[in-house]
């Protein structure tokens, strides 16, 4: 199982590409999902994702230090601060925040390091495998969580709405 949403991937042709196997492995064995950079802004796409995972019975906790609250859930400024156990961490931030970000989940005791479409950073995804994470990068929870429990229309294959890049300025 492989392909699929988002098969142009340039971490398929890595030695940290995943398959669809594992996708859902991660998506039926952890419910809780740290969302890092979640805005409390609804037109953004942290902000849908983390309202259709809250829908399908996920829980989510928002972390942002500069919210207090998102989606009615206590907003955390730092993975630090989320209560344990700290399952999937969903990464909404630019790649250059990435390694941080790792460090601060190895330390919390994470399972799984989720980087969200656009959000690629191999030497901090090594460094969460080498402490025995799981890590998906460059694919949004969202799109495969409907490939597997449905959810997921023609509309929303393949087309990038659903990124961790901010939209250009103009």
């Amino acid at each position: 199982m492989s392909g699929g949403v988002g098969s142009t991937s340039p971490v398929l042709s890595t030695r940290f590409a995943t398959t669809a196997r594992d996708h859902l492995e991660i998506l039926k064995k952890y419910k809780r999902i740290a969302m890092v950079g979640l805005s409390a802004n609804p037109y953004r796409p942290s902000h849908f994702v983390a309202l259709y995972m809250r829908a399908a019975g996920y829980r989510i906790f928002p972390v942002n230090p500069r919210e207090r609250e998102i989606l009615g859930r206590t907003c955390y400024p730092s993975l630090a601060d989320v209560p344990r156990p700290l399952e999937i961490v969903d990464i909404f931030r630019e790649p250059s925040a990435v390694p941080a970000i790792v460090d601060d989940a190895i330390a919390a005791g994470a399972k799984v390091i989720w980087m969200q479409l656009g959000v690629i950073h191999e030497e901090a995804a090594q460094r969460a495998l080498d402490a025995g994470l799981q890590v998906v990068m460059d694919r949004c929870v969202k799109i495969e969580h409907a490939r597997f429990f449905g959810g997921l229309s023609a509309m929303g294959l393949n087309a990038g709405v659903l990124s961790a890049r901010k939209p250009p300025s103009k």
